[in-house]
């Protein structure tokens, strides 16, 4: 597995990482067994960026990646993020400056380590200015309980008003070929700054695979079923643009799934793509996406496939989206 310094760090991490999201929420079952057996065949076959958050199973996913990398602390980078509070179901962001270390110690408890590698504020909180909380979220810095800053889904604005407060090491927002939103701003300031830019949701939220071809595929608890371009009329619309894009994986004998992931690493050498999985052979099926040629002529037809706009319905619920910081 190809490694790349990352951003203005002196980390090295592997060209796509491993989004841990989904082995513990959102999509449905899962099993912890088969979770740890692919994080260890991760690492194996050279993964070495990992990324979860506290609300991701209320903490469980955090402790899952915990467990699996106890034996591997030095092999490997640890990304979570804070600042998305559940309570049972209710839904709030808290980016107060006296939260941010009770957070921390939180997540450092369930990892199981003494330093997190690069943390996330996983939304920005409108009541507090920015400046406050990356000011916080620097004292852990200068506490050597995190070594590295970042922010999720924030605006061009926000990334340097946060870098007037402390270096910022990355940014993590949805990106991939139904997703192009950032390139209408915050993928330009990343690159102004020496921002790593890491790619989330890179395969549509498995959408892009073609495994998904009706609205019943998604089990009942799935929050793909709540998600507006998994939805009636948009889902029909945007399995036109799966057809198209298995079309040319077909042609290029690939999968879907790498085709999508060798565009977003075509997108430079600062992209980093996160795609989440369970299962082994998915893992090495994105991992095979390294090797796939990606032409001009390649980069043209996908242009014209998935232009800026191009799938169906927003990428959230309303609720979710006002919490988007674009």
């Amino acid at each position: 597995m190809e490694t790349r310094p990352f951003g203005n760090t002196d980390l090295k991490v592997s060209r796509i990482g491993l989004g841990c999201m989904g082995m513990s929420d959102f999509y449905g079952a899962h099993d912890d067994a088969e979770s740890l057996d692919t994080l260890l065949q991760a690492i194996d076959i050279g993964v070495n960026f990992f990324d979860t958050a506290d609300m991701y199973g209320n903490g469980q996913n955090e402790a899952l990646l915990g467990t699996g990398i106890k034996l591997h602390r030095d092999e490997v980078v640890i990304a979570t993020k804070f600042g998305i509070v559940l309570d049972n179901d209710k839904r709030s962001i808290n980016g107060r400056p006296e939260y941010v270390k009770t957070a921390c110690d939180a997540s450092l408890h369930r990892l199981k380590i003494d330093t997190i590698d690069l943390y996330y504020l996983h939304r920005v909180d409108p009541h507090t200015p920015i400046e406050d909380t990356v000011g916080a979220m620097a004292d852990l810095v200068s506490a050597g309980k995190v070594r590295y800053l970042g922010l999720s889904e924030v605006s061009a604005d926000t990334l340097r008003r946060a870098m007037n407060e402390h270096p910022i090491a990355a940014v993590q927002s949805e990106y991939s070929l139904w997703s192009r939103d950032p390139e209408a701003g915050i993928l330009d300031a990343c690159r102004e700054h020496g921002v790593a830019f890491v790619a989330y949701s890179p395969l549509g939220r498995g959408f892009l695979t073609g495994r998904i071809r009706s609205f019943e595929d998604l089990d009942e608890d799935d929050w793909r079923r709540r998600n507006p371009r998994f939805q009636g009329r948009n889902f029909e619309a945007n399995l036109a643009l799966v057809d198209a894009i298995e079309e040319m994986a077909e042609y290029k004998g690939c999968t879907p799934a790498q085709l999508a992931l060798a565009w977003l690493l075509a997108q430079g050498k600062d992209v980093f793509p996160i795609p989440g999985t369970r299962r082994v052979e998915r893992l090495k099926e994105n991992a095979a996406a390294l090797e796939i040629e990606i032409t001009r002529q390649d980069l043209d037809r996908l242009e014209e496939i998935a232009p800026p706009g191009a799938a169906d319905g927003e990428r959230y619920p309303e609720e979710a989206m006002r919490s988007i910081n674009a």
